[in-house]
């Protein structure tokens, strides 16, 4: 089905220096919303961002369907707006809203809606290295009933955001071996809102006791390592690049795929497999070399300095000359559009003839 699109443009507002401003806490002028009711999805629309009427008796505010997807647009070396692996995300959206329940949103609403929202906001993209336009697709249900059932309606919707660097100095993470982000069976793998909300209460633990975040490990064991934080796990041991293999309790990260593809476009040894906290006090006890980061659309790579595991802290390789900062520049490279984007990942808006953004 063809779903038109409607726009109406806010007055513009003067694109100031949003650098200083924390992550998330200032949104561009429009936004994307669509219904879905009687099976079918309606009223397309781009309208001036505002505030939401929802009724106190929607189940995405009592039985938890809300689901949602983070990616980025970048200003390319030749002026033109990049939203990166735009495919990959919306795989990951459709495979997260089946999990939930939700109702499958078509690919073209899916790219048009991201599309005619960054064209009409690309002034909000920031032109500056480090920074990124965050774009939010996300659905929630509407329903106004109180009963533990799967909603007959919802919204889908999408937000942007300038961005700039997530985490601005190395980070300090402990091993958490009594909480658990996931269990097999569960909904790891979605980004769905109670993965998030979960994960709260054992990460504001470890902030109490000094550290910034946590490395998850598995719900079974509680020794092999599953994810950073919010952000896949990735070690660099013995010239191999080594990250948690993907299961049911661990997000299908686009960063942490992009990442493996160019270490091995580097010839860089890959390896996804299960890696005990174990192996890492080994390591770190023969004095070993260990790069540990997290990798994700926000953060991209957030180096780590510092492992807890029990009660030792062990010390991070974080030198200029670190794999993950090489790996982190090639991706900085093709997504600005330095270098040739050779796996297609770009989707590069058109200019027009005055050089800017075509809408």
């Amino acid at each position: 089905m063809e779903h038109t699109i409607s726009i109406t443009k806010q007055a513009e507002r003067k694109v100031t220096d949003t650098k200083s401003i924390p992550f998330g806490k200032i949104p561009t002028e429009h936004m994307f919303v669509a219904t879905y009711k009687d099976g079918e999805w309606h009223d397309a629309r781009v309208e001036p961002f505002h505030d939401l009427t929802l009724s106190p008796l929607a189940l995405c505010l009592h039985y938890g369907q809300t689901v949602f997807e983070g990616m980025k647009a970048f200003a390319m070396q030749d002026g033109r707006i990049n939203i990166f692996r735009i495919d990959k995300h919306y795989e990951r959206f459709t495979k997260s809203l089946h999990r939930m329940c939700m109702p499958h949103v078509p690919k073209k609403l899916f790219t048009d809606a991201i599309g005619q929202l960054v064209k009409l906001d690309a002034d909000w993209v920031p032109r500056d290295d480090d920074g990124a336009l965050y774009i939010r697709p996300f659905m929630i249900a509407t329903e106004d009933r109180i009963g533990v059932k799967v909603a007959e309606e919802y919204l889908f919707m999408v937000v942007c955001s300038p961005a700039f660097q997530y985490y601005t100095k190395p980070l300090k993470v402990k091993v958490e071996t009594t909480y658990v982000r996931a269990a097999n069976g569960g909904t790891g793998t979605a980004k769905c809102g109670g993965n998030y909300g979960g994960a709260f209460y054992p990460t504001q633990l470890a902030r109490e006791a000094g550290y910034d975040q946590v490395l998850w490990t598995d719900s079974i064991h509680h020794e092999f390592i599953e994810e950073s934080g919010t952000m896949n796990a990735m070690f660099y041991l013995d010239n191999v690049l080594v990250t948690p293999q993907l299961s049911g309790t661990i997000l299908d990260g686009v960063t942490r795929d992009t990442l493996l593809a160019l270490a091995r476009e580097k010839g860089i040894a890959v390896e996804e497999r299960h890696i005990s906290y174990h192996e890492l006090v080994q390591a770190f006890e023969e004095g070993k070399r260990v790069e540990a980061f997290g990798a994700g659309t926000a953060a991209v790579v957030a180096p780590i300095e510092i492992i807890a595991i029990g009660h030792k802290e062990y010390k991070c390789y974080i030198e200029p000359d670190a794999m993950m900062y090489q790996l982190q520049n090639e991706l900085y490279n093709i997504r600005k559009g330095i270098v040739p984007d050779i796996n297609n990942w770009n989707h590069a808006i058109p200019l027009t003839p005055k050089g800017e953004p075509s809408i």
